[in-house]
């Protein structure tokens, strides 16, 4: 190719490359909008609200796919095609005509097939300045080169040990392992929070590791997202998940330096069921539970866990709008909670309905450990 011609395709290639790149982050944010808002009566409209960005992105990743990639930039071209893949089935899938009794079921199947862009999109951080921004809490978006050293790359084992998005017997459709976030900027010499979040019935730890993940890269968090043995987690029957978690939390202990007094236990639905029922056990190790959208499980009145509440610090979160667990469920908890005498902080979300408030994350946080530049 003559020098001219190579030079306008590579032009050519570079503004798609920026139109697509535009047009993901786009995407991405406009679903973690719609999950937020997720209400059985607003689908409809949130699909009507999609619609342009699912339109937009289609067409870049059209225009991108015509152009040939710089030199040196196909296996960069090859991911952020996957990338945009995955955010395209996504919207495929949660803009499709659903009737109302697979509608729940189908806009779960867009919200995985969101994870897995997600996953695939943070490895781009490194090259494209707009993925690290998306990856990082707003507030702390002017110091990612310190948050993410050039060195520290996903997996590598340096001094302070392996860094980066881990996982162990834990690819999709497995279950009963764990994904791990440890932070790029992670030093063994610095005893760092960890947050254990669990995720909601058949759901997966994988996925769930991105609801927590950009808090805990901006302030320098261990994140552990087990999945459950079964389909959920064992609160019905023999408590299987127990000895399980307990002995992830056991390696992850020993690997990496965790701070034993800032040990956060967290979960949405069932997750948050678990979480009271796993986090008020006789010697639990978590110094602050914060179950989102559950229910306080029967068995904490027969296990002797709400006379082991007293003290405890707990951040209780629902939303009035919740149609699966009614709101007036969690006030009943919260009050038997306050009447244990634990340290409450209850949080009831006028807009919310069954689904996880990310805005939450940086309040629990702020809660249980004060201002995040002592974290």
């Amino acid at each position: 190719m003559a020098e001219g011609s190579r030079r306008a395709a590579d032009a050519e290639f570079g503004r798609a490359l920026g139109e697509l790149e535009t047009a993901l982050l786009a995407a991405l944010s406009e679903f973690e909008r719609i999950g937020r808002r997720l209400h059985p009566p607003a689908i409809a409209g949130l699909r009507t609200e999609l619609q342009p960005v699912a339109t937009r992105l289609d067409e870049a990743l059209a225009t991108f796919r015509a152009c040939s990639p710089a030199p040196g930039l196909d296996d960069m071209a090859q991911h952020i095609g996957r990338v945009g893949d995955h955010a395209a089935q996504a919207c495929a899938s949660f803009l499709e005509p659903t009737p109302a009794p697979n509608m729940i079921v189908r806009v779960m199947a867009a919200m995985h097939e969101l994870c897995r862009a997600v996953a695939e999109a943070y490895p781009l951080r490194r090259v494209l300045p707009g993925f690290d921004r998306y990856f990082l809490e707003p507030g702390f978006r002017e110091i990612g080169v310190e948050l993410d050293p050039p060195h520290a790359g996903d997996g590598d084992a340096g001094a302070g040990g392996r860094v980066g998005i881990l996982s162990a017997n834990n690819a999709l459709g497995s279950r009963g392992g764990f994904s791990l976030y440890v932070p790029e900027s992670y030093d063994p010499s610095d005893a760092r929070p960890l947050i254990v979040a669990l995720h909601g019935a058949y759901g997966h730890g994988a996925d769930f590791l991105w609801t927590w993940q950009r808090e805990a890269r901006s302030r320098r968090m261990i994140l552990l997202a087990p999945t459950s043995q079964g389909s959920t987690w064992s609160f019905n029957g023999p408590d299987v998940d127990a000895p399980a978690l307990a002995s992830m939390l056991s390696y992850v202990r020993k690997h990496w330096r965790v701070d034993p007094e800032r040990i956060l236990l967290t979960g949405l639905s069932d997750g948050a069921t678990y979480t009271l029922l796993n986090g008020l056990r006789e010697e639990s190790p978590y110094t602050v539970l914060a179950p989102i959208s559950g229910v306080m499980h029967p068995k904490n009145l027969e296990n002797g866990n709400l006379e082991r509440a007293k003290g405890r610090r707990i951040y209780l979160v629902h939303g009035a709008l919740d149609w699966m667990f009614p709101v007036q469920i969690a006030r009943h908890a919260a009050e038997m909670l306050r009447h244990a005498g634990t340290d409450l902080h209850y949080q009831e979300v006028e807009d919310l309905s069954h689904t996880y408030p990310r805005e939450e994350n940086a309040s629990i946080l702020d809660w249980s450990w004060g201002n995040p530049e002592h974290a």
